[in-house]
C-alpha cells in the first residue's frame, strides 16, 4: 500500500480519511473532492481504486493534487534536483516582497533562485512535485507551520535558545535550509506516486465554476469550517505568491465569514445535481450548526443522515480538543440522473 507523505496541512483529514472512505457506497466509481486542500482524502480514495477529480482554489493545493493524485508515474530524479538547486541566489520577487516579513533576506534570495529553476523542469508533474516539496520546506522553516505570524515573532521562535527556555525544545529544523528539507522529504514524495489505472484530474478553480462541468458518483465537500481558525489564504497564500511571483488577493466564496456562510452553503447544495452521493465534513465548533446544515440539506433531499466521531485538530487548544467532534453528512440525491461523465481539465496556472 502506498503512503500519503508528510504535507502539514491545517484541517487535513489524514487521520480520518479511511473512516470517511469506509462510508462510500460500493457502487461508486468516481469521486469529486471539491475542496481538496492537502489531498489526504483524495489520496486515500485513489488507493481504493476510485477515479479522482480534485479541486482547490489555492494554486499550491492544485500542485499537491497534480503531484500526488493526478500524477501516476512521474518522479523527480537526480538531474531534476541538480536543475532546481543550481546557480547563485538573487534578489527577485520573494526578496523584494518578503525579506524580513517571513524569511531572512538570504533565504528569500534562495527561494527566488529555486522558483526560477523549477520552471526549467521538463513536465508539469515534475514542477508540481517540486512545488509540493518546496512548500513542505517553507512550512518546516515557519513556526506553527502557517504564514500568519509577524516577523518579530518568527525571529523569536526561530531562536533555538529562546525556544528551549520557553518550550524545552530547540526546534532546530526551523533553521535548516530549504534544500535540506526538500531533500529530506524527496524519497517520501517520490514513493507516494503510483498508478491506479484511472484518469485522475486536478482542477484549480472556484468551486462554483465547476459544479455544472464535473460529474461524479460522489462529491466530497470539506470547505473551511466557518467560525474556526480557517483562513487558508492567510495560512498558505504566500506559497501561491511564490509560485506566481505576484502578490495574490484573497478569493471570494471562501466560507470564512459567518454573515455569508448559510447563503454560500445553500447556493452550494442547490447546484449538486451532477452527483449521486454527497458527503460533507464539518465540525461541532463551526457555523452553521449541525441542525442548520441538516435543514439546508433537507431542502434538496429527503435522504440525509449524519454520523460523527471524535477528531482533534492540532491547531485547537487543549480544552477544545476534548470536545471536538467531526460530523459527516451523507446525502443520497434523489434528483440524480445517470449521465455520461465528462470532465475537462480547465485549470489555468
Amino acid at each position: 500500500m502506498f503512503k500519503y507523505p508528510k504535507v502539514n496541512y491545517i484541517g487535513n483529514k489524514e487521520k480520518i480519511a479511511k473512516w470517511i472512505c469506509d462510508q462510500f457506497p460500493t457502487d461508486a466509481e468516481t469521486l469529486f473532492d471539491a475542496f481538496s486542500g492537502g489531498c489526504s482524502l483524495s489520496y486515500e480514495a485513489k488507493c481504493r481504486g476510485l477515479e479522482i477529480y480534485t479541486n482547490d482554489i489555492l494554486k499550491i493545493n492544485y500542485h499537491i493534487a497534480n503531484a500526488l493524485v493526478k500524477n501516476n508515474s512521474t518522479l523527480l530524479d537526480k538531474n531534476d534536483i541538480e536543475i532546481i538547486f543550481k546557480g547563485e541566489p538573487f534578489e527577485g520577487f520573494m526578496f523584494k516582497n518578503y525579506s524580513e516579513v517571513y524569511f531572512f533576506p538570504q533565504e528569500c534570495k534562495e527561494l527566488d533562485l529555486y522558483r526560477q529553476n523549477i520552471e526549467l523542469l521538463k513536465s508539469e508533474e515534475k514542477k508540481s512535485l517540486a512545488f509540493a516539496l518546496m512548500r513542505r520546506a517553507m512550512i518546516r522553516k515557519m513556526p506553527y507551520s502557517r504564514f500568519t505570524l509577524n516577523w518579530d515573532k518568527i525571529v523569536q521562535l526561530r531562536d533555538e535558545e529562546y525556544s528551549y527556555k520557553k518550550y524545552k525544545r530547540r526546534r532546530a529544523y526551523h533553521n535548516q535550509s530549504f534544500k535540506h528539507h526538500f531533500l529530506q522529504n524527496l524519497n517520501e514524495y517520490n514513493q507516494a506516486v503510483f498508478n491506479n489505472d484511472k484518469n485522475n484530474i486536478a482542477y484549480n478553480d472556484d468551486i462554483f465554476n465547476l459544479l455544472e462541468t464535473v460529474k461524479a458518483d460522489i462529491i466530497y465537500l470539506d470547505p473551511p469550517y466557518t467560525g474556526t481558525m480557517n483562513n487558508y489564504f492567510g495560512f498558505y497564500g504566500l506559497v501561491d505568491d511564490f509560485i506566481t511571483s505576484e502578490v495574490t488577493k484573497p478569493f471570494e466564496n471562501n466560507f470564512v465569514n459567518k454573515n455569508s456562510a448559510i447563503e454560500l452553503f445553500d447556493k452550494l447544495f442547490s447546484k449538486l445535481n451532477n452527483f449521486k452521493y454527497w458527503y460533507l465534513s464539518y465540525n461541532n465548533s463551526s457555523f452553521p450548526s449541525k441542525n442548520e446544515l441538516l435543514y439546508l440539506l433537507g431542502k434538496y433531499s429527503d435522504n440525509v443522515e449524519v454520523i460523527e466521531r471524535k477528531h482533534n485538530y492540532q491547531i485547537t487548544g487543549k480544552n477544545k480538543k476534548e470536545k471536538n467532534k467531526e460530523f459527516l453528512f451523507i446525502v443520497k440525491n434523489e434528483n440524480y440522473k445517470e449521465t455520461i461523465k465528462e470532465n475537462y481539465a480547465t485549470a489555468e496556472l
